[in-house]
């Protein structure tokens, strides 16, 4: 899980309502991605001046994991262990934790302990939500800039390309085009090698890491969309 501010002109007659704490109007991506890059799930169009923690509180998905009706597949055993282990989510500390959503362990750890073991592994797999949000940033060029657009037109627009970046990725062919090798990160002999859409990063662009903390959001606006399948 992972979310964005998808920067925005002013919109008009909002006064604060999409007023961030990095001092530009923004609404917010909160998404869902699955190990190939694709997105499952969307939350797009609450304030900017809602953390990630606080929209994925208000979201579908956390009320479907609430309600146990999101469908998660039996609890299994992982391989070479014996202790039945719950399906889950990985998420960062802005995240509360849940039998369903891991995060990583707060504080500094001693190197070589489990806890940094642990947190170093849930950080690689993460890698995978961070690729596909700056993939999405770097090749649709509506999003390497504030758009100029009111919230309900903006999020229209960032969920029309959530669902091109999944489509595209789903044949080979057009895979191959859209993120040809090297694009996103890899590694090699056990080093870490960044994928080309980093270097491509515009100082300039759309989206936004969100502040860490928890807070109370508002009442969501009548033009909140959502995707997921």
């Amino acid at each position: 899980m992972y979310g964005k501010h998808v920067v925005l002109q002013a919109p008009v007659g909002s006064g604060s309502e999409y007023f961030n704490y990095k001092s530009f109007f923004s609404i917010v991506l909160f998404a869902l991605v699955d190990a190939n890059y694709n997105f499952v799930f969307a939350d797009v169009g609450c304030q900017g001046r809602i953390s990630d923690g606080g929209v994925f509180k208000n979201s579908l998905l956390w009320k479907k994991i609430e309600s146990n009706t999101l469908a998660f597949p039996e609890p299994a055993v992982l391989p070479g262990r014996q202790k039945i282990i719950p399906f889950v989510m990985l998420a960062d500390d802005a995240f509360a934790l849940h039998e369903h959503v891991l995060k990583p362990y707060a504080g500094m750890h001693n190197k070589g302990s489990l806890e940094r073991i642990f947190n170093y592994r849930l950080s690689r797999a993460r890698r995978v939500v961070e690729n596909a949000f700056g993939i999405v940033s770097v090749v649709f060029r509506v999003l390497r800039k504030p758009m100029l657009l009111e919230p309900p037109k903006a999020t229209v627009v960032v969920l029309i390309a959530l669902c091109l970046h999944n489509f595209i990725r789903k044949s080979n062919i057009s895979r191959n085009i859209y993120t040809p090798k090297g694009t996103l990160d890899y590694e090699e002999n056990n080093q870490v090698i960044e994928g080309s859409w980093r270097r491509e990063e515009s100082a300039n662009e759309s989206f936004h890491p969100l502040r860490r903390v928890l807070r109370k959001s508002a009442k969501r606006p009548p033009f909140l969309l959502k995707l997921l399948y």
